[in-house]
């Protein structure tokens, strides 16, 4: 349900050493290419100096991801049926490329515009959530290995002889079965309390704790009232406060339905772009699993400040070593396998 609408957020974290720092603005689309570079027809004399064009390393650059990915994403969208999409690329604490592709509402012909176009972004909404537990980790509020309950003002029931903590939470371990009853609601006056949600559909304990993923929406609502009850502010404020507003993301927010302000810039959601079925706002009911809604732009904040350990334009969001455990490995199904991190899943491929 949380992956239902068919505008699509793509947010591409490329941080590979070919990518060129340029400022951090939004990209314009590329003019294309007039001429085609022909390969060499004769080799250079023996003993010759390479010259210094042969001895840099080719630069990847904005234009060259503009002209990348405006074949691409184009031919993605058709393809599948999307009405609209976008993409951002960081590297090195910067905004290198950000463009936006299809429309956000095709009656209209409205484009998708990187820094204005608002996507639900799913579950990596919970990002926001894991972080928010390790920044009350950091303040010592939060003990990742402590049973859950002793934040709760209601009970998880006991089973196999061993608690749930926040590391389980965090990887997706805690053994909870996966249930969808009341995970959307039919509108946002639907919607209510966290404690009211999680007390009355605490799920079926089918695994012991740190055994098995099962991944759970359960799981990281349950991790996003801890923080709201340890730090005494509601969740969405918290957010709002201690991670939005630090990493400049103004358009970004947990709040259902959005906030006057920006409901006019959300991304008209479809079951396919052709046959127009247009699939309103999804209220969430577990909404620290899954109701974020931002742009494209913020998210690369939110993504620089990961990958540059919990630092953005010198602000501290984390510190440095929390950080860093965060993006520790934490647990594999069996050695040599892709696992988790703390709320992050691991993900190498090619020794990347």
């Amino acid at each position: 349900m949380l992956k239902r609408l068919a505008s699509l957020l793509l947010a591409l974290d490329v941080c590979a050493p070919c990518l060129a720092q340029v400022p951090s603005a939004v990209a314009a689309p590329p003019a294309p290419a007039t001429t085609t570079a022909q390969p060499a027809t004769t080799a250079p004399p023996a003993g010759a100096a390479p010259s210094t064009a042969a001895a840099t390393t080719p630069m990847l650059d904005a234009q060259d991801l503009g002209t990348f990915f405006d074949g691409l994403v184009p031919y993605m969208l058709k393809r599948n049926d999307i009405a609209g999409g976008v993409v951002a690329v960081v590297k090195d604490g910067k905004l290198v490329f950000a463009q936006g592709y299809g429309y956000a509402d095709v009656a209209k012909r409205t484009p998708v515009v990187a820094d204005k176009t608002l996507f639900r972004i799913g579950s990596i909404s919970k990002l926001f959530t894991w972080t928010a537990v390790m920044q009350q980790v950091a303040a010592g509020k939060i003990d990742l290995d402590a049973d859950v309950n002793k934040y709760l003002d209601f009970r998880i029931p006991d089973k196999y002889g061993k608690p749930i903590t926040m590391r389980d939470l965090m990887t997706h371990t805690a053994g909870f079965a996966e249930v969808i009853k009341d995970l959307g609601v039919p509108t946002p006056k639907d919607l209510y309390p966290l404690k009211r949600y999680l007390s009355e559909h605490i799920p079926p304990r089918i695994f012991p704790p740190g055994e098995i993923v099962a991944y759970s929406n359960y799981g990281a609502t349950l991790a996003g009232y801890i923080v709201q009850r340890v730090s005494g502010e509601p969740f969405d404020q918290y957010v709002e406060d201690h991670i939005l507003k630090p990493l400049a993301m103004p358009r970004s927010t947990f709040v259902q339905p959005l906030p006057e302000a920006l409901r006019g810039d959300m991304a008209t959601g479809y079951i396919t772009a052709t046959g127009k079925t247009i699939v309103p706002f999804e209220p969430i009911e577990p909404y620290p699993a899954g109701s974020f809604t931002s742009t494209a732009t913020e998210m690369a904040n939110f993504m620089i400040a990961q990958l540059q350990n919990g630092q953005f334009d010198g602000t501290s969001i984390l510190p440095t070593a929390t950080a860093q455990e965060m993006h520790s490995h934490q647990y594999s199904a069996a050695p040599g396998m892709n696992g988790f991190d703390l709320g992050f899943y691991q993900e190498n491929r090619n020794g990347l």
